[in-house]
């Protein structure tokens, strides 16, 4: 797991012709390497095996309900935001079996759930992403329970961190006080440059990869040009959220006629929870074959929006879209302060983008600001 180290080490120089030899490494020692690849026109994350696979000279055009790839005027690697898939993904699978069972001569036989040894590295990570680590860190690890799926993957985790060098227009980071530079949790740090990376580790593990790739170290001048990089990419970001008194202002609303106006826009299609780095719902299900000779105990991702989700005591606790809106904003910005100490949200803008009708959770926010003081 990457020490949350905030200390730098000495910086060396990446150069984008030795990066295949960085993904050697990783996959030498027994990692899956994941990384932005494209997909169906859009970057995801995939197993990597080979630079090539990289989204090299293409960016994404991200607004409200809005994404599309345009290429890029240079060739930069990771000049590129966020896309819809999130690293969770990898710690906490979309669905996992929990248990098995299978009938015998003698009976129904349990077949515990066997541990998965999978080493992942993550390569291109940037902080708005470390920061949902970190928050699904708290949810599955330091609360009464530990979930064991998640435990045994983060265990063997290592991460490449990426500053990001161009946020989307739907990026909100320095309003979470999460990004766009990153500042912990990982174990390689990079900041991209027109012919290399500039790199630090920031655990012994990443020292040891950084160091068999017999790196020199990196000049005064790459040094300058990398801290351009994210003064540039702080300058860019526009949108705002006022997270001043947040959880009081919302919790104070909760029957605010508004709730109804935004439930009349929002689908209730899931795709904000979806696609959001920290959101945890789920749900368990048997699954059975068609002789009813093994069943599996299925964990997959739910969505508070999905209707049945709040299904209680023989009827729906919310049974309206403006209901369930309003569970996912109050949950996400006031209650998993008292839950976990910290807003669930990043600032990653996914839930903007990938939102079909174009809601975005900052002009909620000061909707009700705004009537507030009116």
């Amino acid at each position: 797991m990457a020490d949350a180290m905030e200390t730098q080490s000495k910086s060396f120089f990446l150069a984008k012709s030795q990066f295949q030899t960085l993904i050697g490494l990783l996959k030498s020692e027994g990692y899956r390497t994941i990384g932005p690849t494209i997909d169906q026109e859009a970057i995801v994350y995939d197993e990597i095996d080979s630079i090539d696979q990289f989204p090299i000279g293409w960016t994404d055009e991200q607004g409200p309900g809005h994404y599309r790839l345009k290429e890029r005027e240079d060739r930069e690697w990771f000049g590129f935001a966020v896309g819809p898939h999130s690293w969770k993904r990898y710690l906490f699978p979309p669905t996992s079996t929990l248990l098995s069972a299978e009938k015998t001569d003698q009976g129904w036989s349990f077949i515990p759930r066997a541990s998965d040894h999978t080493q992942y590295a993550l390569l291109g990570v940037r902080a708005c992403e470390l920061a949902a680590l970190r928050i699904q860190d708290r949810v599955f690890l330091e609360g009464p329970y530990q979930d064991p799926i998640y435990r045994e993957r983060r265990e063997r985790l290592l991460i490449v961190a990426v500053n990001c060098s161009q946020p989307a227009d739907t990026c909100f980071c320095t309003s979470m006080n999460t990004g766009p530079s990153c500042q912990s949790g990982f174990d390689i740090r990079m900041t991209e440059l027109s012919d290399g990376f500039v790199c630090d580790a920031a655990t012994p593990k990443g020292e040891q990869i950084l160091g068999n790739c017999s790196l020199r170290a990196a000049s005064d001048d790459e040094l300058q040009a990398a801290v351009q990089v994210q003064q540039g990419t702080v300058d860019q970001i526009t949108r705002r959220m006022d997270t001043s008194d947040l959880p009081g202002l919302l919790r104070s609303n909760l029957n605010h006629p508004h709730w109804k106006e935004v439930g009349e826009r929002c689908l209730s299609c899931t795709n904000c929870t979806m696609v959001c780095p920290t959101c945890f719902c789920s749900s368990v299900t048997e699954i059975r074959d068609l002789n009813v000779d093994r069943v599996e105990r299925q964990r997959s991702w739910d969505s508070c929006f999905n209707p049945d989700f709040s299904y209680l005591g023989g009827s729906l606790v919310r049974n309206d879209t403006a209901s369930r809106y309003r569970q996912w904003l109050t949950h996400k910005l006031d209650t998993w302060h008292s839950q976990f100490g910290t807003s669930g949200c990043v600032g990653c803008g996914r839930c903007i983008t990938w939102c079909p009708v174009g809601i975005d959770i900052t002009e909620e926010v000061a909707a009700f600001r705004q009537e507030a003081v009116s």
